[in-house]
């Protein structure tokens, strides 16, 4: 048995159409295939993934990325934060090192039209490209809680609360501060993010604070303003208790 090395650019259909960088006779009698594989875009040297110099992988060498005509723009860093699965891209910065090394001059006209592979061609520079990208936010969660009789409720289909309620907003780390919208069908509630969580209380259920809530997630990253939104919590008043004079909500997720 032995181990073949492939060399894929992701458009291929099958495994065998890669081409094959090296074959040796050293794999032992029962192993399993197994897959190594790596995005051949990359930034390195900054706090982050999606940040640092851009660096290229093209006929099977890292390199780092320059513009070879036009300087770039954020149109053409939006396209190499996509290809990070990075999102949204911040203005395109440079660097410049001591002396000129090898490089994949990548025009902005070619960008339009293909990927950073594709576009890569052969260059010396001491300049490179260094860009800085923004993660994709996560989606916050929403949930509601309540008192009744004392005693705090879960969220659940459908639920039904007495007396006061809260709603909670929160989100997994990704950036420290923020803060968090709560949107209803009629008021916006603003609380700063503490532990990546806000939460939001009702003392009573009125008639007020029916319809629909979601909560949005604002955070500011380097100058740039980031947001996402929770999925709809549907919020309905539906009576009063006649031995209790308590206001019922019954709660639902869309």
């Amino acid at each position: 048995m032995g181990t073949k090395e492939f060399q894929c650019g992701g458009h291929e259909s099958a495994l065998l159409d890669c081409s094959s960088a090296s074959e040796r006779n050293t794999c032992s009698p029962g192993t399993a295939v197994s897959l190594t594989c790596s995005e051949p875009v990359r930034l390195v040297g900054g706090e982050s993934r999606c940040e640092g110099d851009l660096e290229v992988k093209h006929q099977g060498e890292w390199r780092p990325v320059v513009s070879s005509s036009s300087p770039w723009t954020l149109k053409e860093a939006a396209v190499a934060c996509k290809e990070l699965d990075c999102g949204s891209a911040f203005p395109v910065g440079g660097r410049k090192e001591s002396s000129e090394r090898d490089v994949w001059g990548i025009s902005s006209d070619c960008l339009q039209s293909g990927s950073l592979t594709e576009c890569a061609e052969s260059d010396s520079s001491p300049y490179v490209v260094r860009l800085n990208c923004a993660d994709l936010l996560l989606q916050p969660s929403i949930s509601v809680s309540s008192s009744m009789y004392g005693v705090s409720g879960a969220q659940q289909q459908g639920f039904q609360v007495f007396r006061g309620f809260s709603i909670s907003c929160s989100i997994q780390p990704q950036y420290p501060g923020g803060s968090f919208l709560l949107r209803s069908s009629t008021h916006n509630y603003t609380q700063p993010a503490v532990n990546h969580s806000a939460h939001f209380l009702f003392p009573a259920a009125e008639p007020a604070h029916q319809g629909n809530y979601s909560c949005i997630y604002h955070v500011l990253v380097r100058s740039h303003s980031l947001s996402s939104e929770s999925r709809l919590l549907s919020v309905t008043v539906s009576g009063e208790l006649s031995v209790h004079r308590k206001r019922i909500m019954s709660v639902s997720h869309l």
